[in-house]
């Protein structure tokens, strides 16, 4: 035992013995593309002792309130139109079920006759189509609690190769 802490206090004064030497030692330059620049202007301002501040006018942040639906408007998704979408199963790993509408009479509809299971699977939705104020505040009404937000759903639609909304998406399958 009393030979480990004589080796092991041996191997700390020597390393310590060689950080002075370790510091000294010139820097190595591994890439230089360049556009290298020294740091010495970027040290200066720690130098000064006095802090100066750009002459500028800071301009008041404006008030954000609430987002301005309107200005989303129109909601278009290319490549999504509505109409009948086949059963189709798949197997990939959506931790929450969702639902793609339009503001169409077709997708009013389906959201109508479909919205108590939605609740029940805890189904968001995505307004893939909308052009006025109007449809927004009628699918917000039909909705009667379910969460959807409008946005875009081309993405979605040519990962999960399909083009005709209204349709479900879970971890299982797409459904109409």
């Amino acid at each position: 035992m009393m030979n480990l802490a004589k080796y092991g206090l041996r191997a700390i004064l020597i390393l310590i013995g060689l950080v002075p030497v370790l510091a000294g030692a010139a820097l190595t330059v591994i890439y230089d593309s360049g556009d290298t620049r020294p740091i010495a202007p970027f040290l200066e301002a720690f130098e000064s002792k006095e802090i100066s501040l750009p002459k500028r006018q800071i301009k008041q942040p404006q008030q954000l309130g609430a987002a301005d639906i309107v200005s989303l408007l129109p909601i278009r998704s290319p490549g999504l139109t509505p109409g009948i979408a086949l059963f189709e199963n798949h197997d990939r790993p959506f931790s929450q079920p969702f639902f793609l509408i339009g503001s169409d009479d077709m997708s009013k509809q389906w959201l109508l006759e479909n919205r108590g299971r939605l609740k029940e699977v805890g189904a968001v939705g995505m307004l893939v189509q909308a052009d006025t104020k109007e449809d927004l505040r009628s699918i917000a009404e039909l909705a009667d609690g379910l969460s959807i937000m409008p946005a875009s759903g081309t993405d979605i639609a040519e990962a999960l190769k399909i083009s005709h909304y209204p349709v479900l998406i879970t971890a299982h399958g797409i459904e109409q």
